[in-house]
């Protein structure tokens, strides 16, 4: 599968918005669970268009991303993640 369509991308967007809005505020989402919401059984080739909606929404200012509890930049990102609603 290539690069995911723009429709794919809005649909993992949503999916971490809804993910994000059905637990507590300070809880994180795993980007496997937005691929997994959009495809049960593509999931695995959805990660990294799931890992780039997640950077959109860090520029648009609704969540954040990090590893180990601590929020890094999008553009480094290298390894497991995890993504949070923003903190004030």
């Amino acid at each position: 599968m290539g690069p995911a369509s723009d429709d794919t991308g809005h649909l993992l967007e949503e999916a971490i918005r809804r993910l994000l809005d059905e637990r507590s505020p300070e809880s994180t989402i795993c980007p496997s669970e937005a691929a997994r919401a959009v495809s049960d059984e593509h999931w695995r080739d959805l990660m990294e268009a799931s890992r780039d909606a997640a950077r959109r929404l860090v520029a648009a200012g609704e969540v954040e991303i990090t590893q180990g509890g601590t929020v890094i930049d999008p553009a480094t990102i290298k390894g497991p993640i995890r993504i949070r609603r923003r903190r004030p």
